[in-house]
C-alpha cells in the first residue's frame, strides 16, 4: 500500500515541525514547502531533514502552487504558513492579508485545479474572536478581529468555508487558540519570557520588559494542538473544531510561573514599557474545546504549568550546551 502523501506550507514553523514528526510516525511521505529566501531559518527542522523533501512553493504565487499539486498530488494539504506575529501585522498589514489571506484563497484555488481529491487544513487562531462577545468562544461564536492578523484569518477561514460549500471540497479548519513550546519563535511573549528567565539566570541580562501584563490567554503546547489538526483530516466530514485548554492565564501567571522554575524572584527583574502595548488590545480569550474533545476524542496532555516549566528549562538547557549557563 503506497504512503499517504501530505503537503505542510510553514514546514519550519512551530506547529509545521511537530506536525511533521507526527505524521512520519505515522507512516506518512512528508513534504515541506519553503520559499527560498536570503536566510533559512530550519532550526526546528533540522533533525528532519532526511525524512522530509523540501519543495519550493509561495503562498502569493499562484503558479508555483499549481506545480506543486500537480506534481505531489497530495492526499492533505495542512496550511500553516502566514505572517503570524500579531505586532507586524499593524507594520505590514498589506503583507499579511496578501499571504495570510490570500496565500490560503491560492492553495484553494490549486488544490480545485490540480489536486481534487486533497483534503485541506486551514490554520485558523483564536484572534479572530478578538474582542469576544462571548466566553467561554466555541466554533458559533461571532468574530471581531483586533488586528490585520486577525482580519486576514478571518478572510482565511471563510473561504476554506465556502470553498467547502462551493466545491464540495474536504476543507477544514482548526480556530486554534494560543500553542506555545520550546520551538516557538522568540519574538512571542512566552518565548520572550523563558528565553529571559534563562538569560537572567545566566547573568546574561537583567531586566525583561513586557507590555500589558494583565492579558489573559487560553495557552497550550503546541505537540497536542498538531494532533488535533490530524484528527480533524481523518473525519468523515469535514467540520471545525475549537481547539484550546478550556483554561486561560494572564501574562503575569506566566511570568510567575517562568521565574519560579529557574528560583528567581520576578519583582526585580521585570518592567512594563508602553512599546509593547497593542494599538488594540485583545483582552481575554478563553476556549470551549468540548465539540473536540467529543467528536474527535481529542485532549491535552500537557497542562499549563508543565509547559511553562518545558519552555524555562530547554532554554536553560541551550544556554549551557552554548557553554554559558552551569547549574
Amino acid at each position: 500500500m503506497a504512503k499517504r502523501k501530505a503537503l505542510i506550507t510553514g514546514v519550519s514553523g512551530q506547529d509545521g515541525s511537530y506536525l511533521s514528526e507526527l505524521l512520519l510516525e505515522k507512516g506518512y511521505k512528508v513534504y515541506g514547502m519553503v520559499r527560498r529566501t536570503s536566510s533559512s531559518d530550519w532550526w526546528r527542522i533540522s533533525h528532519l531533514m532526511n525524512d522530509i523533501e523540501l519543495v519550493s512553493g509561495d503562498l502569493t504565487d499562484q503558479s508555483s502552487l499549481n506545480r506543486l499539486m500537480a506534481q505531489i498530488q497530495p492526499d492533505e494539504v495542512y496550511n500553516l504558513a502566514a505572517q503570524s506575529f500579531v505586532a507586524i501585522s499593524w507594520e505590514q498589514p498589506v503583507y499579511t492579508a496578501n499571504v495570510t489571506a490570500v496565500g490560503a484563497l491560492h492553495l484553494l484555488e490549486a488544490i480545485r485545479e490540480s489536486a481534487p481529491r486533497a483534503r485541506f487544513y486551514q490554520a485558523s487562531s483564536s484572534e479572530m474572536f478578538g474582542k469576544a462577545q462571548q466566553f467561554p468562544q466555541n466554533e458559533n461564536t461571532p468574530f471581531h478581529p483586533r488586528s490585520p492578523y486577525g482580519v486576514a484569518k478571518v478572510y482565511a477561514h471563510y473561504i476554506t468555508m465556502n470553498y467547502r460549500e462551493s466545491y464540495n471540497m474536504y476543507a477544514c479548519s482548526g480556530i486554534l487558540f494560543n500553542h506555545e513550546s520550546p520551538r516557538r519563535g522568540p519574538e512571542f511573549v512566552t518565548r520572550k519570557i523563558s528565553s529571559s528567565v534563562a538569560r537572567i539566570k545566566a547573568g546574561l541580562q537583567d531586566k525583561l520588559a513586557l507590555g500589558n501584563r494583565e492579558v489573559r490567554r487560553d495557552w497550550g503546547f503546541a505537540g497536542d494542538y498538531v494532533r488535533a489538526m490530524w484528527l480533524m483530516m481523518q473525519q468523515d466530514k469535514p467540520s471545525d473544531y475549537v481547539i484550546g485548554s478550556g483554561e486561560n492565564y494572564s501574562v503575569q501567571d506566566f511570568v510567575s510561573e517562568a521565574f519560579a522554575v529557574a528560583g528567581l524572584p520576578w519583582e526585580k527583574h521585570v518592567t512594563v514599557d508602553q512599546a509593547f502595548f497593542r494599538p488594540a488590545e485583545v483582552e481575554v480569550l478563553l476556549s470551549d474545546p468540548s465539540r473536540a474533545q467529543h467528536e474527535l476524542g481529542w485532549s491535552l496532555e500537557v497542562d499549563f504549568q508543565q509547559l511553562v516549566r518545558m519552555m524555562v528549562r530547554a532554554d536553560i538547557e541551550r544556554l549551557k550546551q552554548k557553554g554559558t549557563l552551569s547549574l
